[in-house]
């Protein structure tokens, strides 16, 4: 067994500089649209992108989780280490990114400076310390997983497991993109939700909302049935492996 742990820790730090390099390339593709869309420097109201661009970032955005994924399955000997190590890569991914935009930038400016963080199918948006807060949560997760496995604790995720674990992550979701949602309720656009690339009138509303306040009771009670979820996959996988070494 402890010879998996070496080929285990080069699997990390392999997907670690492979995440670093990849927020660094992303930092520097921002900095660029930047230039172009915020010469001033970033805020918010966000400026309107053109249908074509803004479909042109949805392709950006898929891209980049796709790359994520097809690393993680290479990287994975079952699911769940697939799981678990795109999990970890993408939370390198997004922690190096914001250290390249400091790096290059200077900015966020602090850790509660209001960001942009996804497009699709509408702005996600937050304080930059939410996004970071859920990479460090995925790296404990994925990293735990694996680790149990690696110590050759039988790992089985159960229902109650992926119940919490995509409540937790939806309530997050909820979290980042809760005003947009609101918005395109108020103004009964929910039908004009799927064409949003297209909907010029949808766009231009979303482009004058301010974020202000964001639900951060939303986001911890996420981030507490995630933990709640790893705590239970592992008291789980210690029973199994204690049960099979008492029947022995």
């Amino acid at each position: 067994m402890s010879r998996l742990f070496p080929k285990t820790y080069k699997t990390f730090i392999i997907l670690a500089i492979f995440a670093i390099a990849m927020g660094f390339f992303e930092a520097i593709v921002v900095v660029y649209l930047r230039e172009i869309y915020y010469p001033q420097g970033f805020e918010f109201p966000l400026n309107t992108f053109s249908p074509e661009m803004l479909s042109i970032e949805w392709i950006r955005e898929i891209s980049t989780i796709i790359m994520l994924v097809t690393i993680g399955i290479i990287a994975g000997k079952n699911f769940l280490q697939k799981l678990s190590f795109f999990l970890y890569t993408f939370a390198i991914w997004d922690i190096f990114y914001y250290v390249a935009l400091k790096l290059i930038l200077n900015w966020p400016p602090s850790l509660l400076t209001w960001d942009i963080l996804f497009l699709i199918p509408v702005p996600w948006v937050g304080p930059v310390l939410a996004p970071i807060t859920c990479s460090l949560t995925m790296i404990l997760l994925g990293g735990s997983i694996v680790f149990l496995q690696e110590k050759g604790y039988i790992v089985k995720m159960k229902a109650p497991d992926w119940v919490l674990l995509f409540s937790g992550a939806f309530m997050i979701f909820c979290s980042f993109i809760w005003d947009y949602f609101r918005i395109i309720f108020q103004e009964g656009l929910l039908s004009s939700f799927w064409k949003l690339a297209n909907n010029k009138h949808l766009q231009e509303i979303i482009s004058q909302y301010k974020p202000t306040y964001y639900n951060w009771w939303l986001f911890t009670i996420g981030e507490i049935l995630i933990l709640l979820a790893l705590i239970l996959i592992f008291r789980r996988s210690k029973s199994i492996i204690y049960n099979k070494i008492a029947n022995e």
